[in-house]
């Protein structure tokens, strides 16, 4: 069974609930194992308990990869970026290239930074050269939510003190995410 690693920074547990509903559409698609992963935090009192940290053997045995983080300053939270900066040996054997990738984000506001996010995870998996994996229009949920989520993955608005739950579409459109990555997996076998 090939292995997509969900790989997720989270410091107040929503861009880990979305992770977790990334994680059930790709075992909606059902022929690839999902495991969610998380980076050494910052700060040792937001370390995500009972979910594993990342090793770079992980990354480079897997066959695809969901990369989330909350929005900092529209862009990625520092703990992740610190964990992709030490993946340099990996872009040097191209361990990575061709396998499929996809990226999801939280924000605290509507307009707090999602799609630059979204973007700024995006570029380290394009040195990498993985194939990115969006989500198409095809998928209802773009047209009907008021939150999270965009062509370029999955998202979450969970409020300035996260008191927003996450949204039907939103949990919709991070499992169209989670399944089309599985696909894409399945399809280059």
């Amino acid at each position: 069974m090939r292995k997509i690693i969900i790989l997720y920074y989270s410091s107040n547990g929503k861009t880990a609930e979305l992770a977790k509903h990334v994680r059930s559409g790709i075992l909606d698609e059902g022929n690839n194992e999902p495991l969610l992963r998380t980076v050494v935090p910052l700060s040792k009192n937001q370390l995500d308990q009972g979910v594993p940290i990342i090793s770079k053997t992980e990354l480079e045995e897997c066959s695809g990869l969901a990369l989330g983080s909350p929005t900092r300053f529209g862009t990625m939270a520092a703990a992740l970026k610190a964990f992709l900066e030490t993946t340099s040996d990996l872009w040097l054997s191209g361990a990575l290239i061709d396998k499929p990738a996809a990226v999801f984000t939280s924000t605290s506001s509507l307009h707090g930074g999602q799609e630059s996010t979204l973007l700024s995870m995006a570029l380290p998996l394009l040195h990498h050269g993985m194939t990115l994996i969006g989500v198409p229009y095809s998928c209802p949920e773009l047209f009907q939510s008021s939150g999270g989520g965009s062509p370029y993955g999955g998202g979450h608005v969970s409020g300035s003190q996260g008191e927003n739950p996450v949204s039907k579409e939103e949990i919709e459109i991070a499992k169209s995410l989670g399944f089309r990555l599985s696909s894409h997996v399945t399809k280059i076998g």
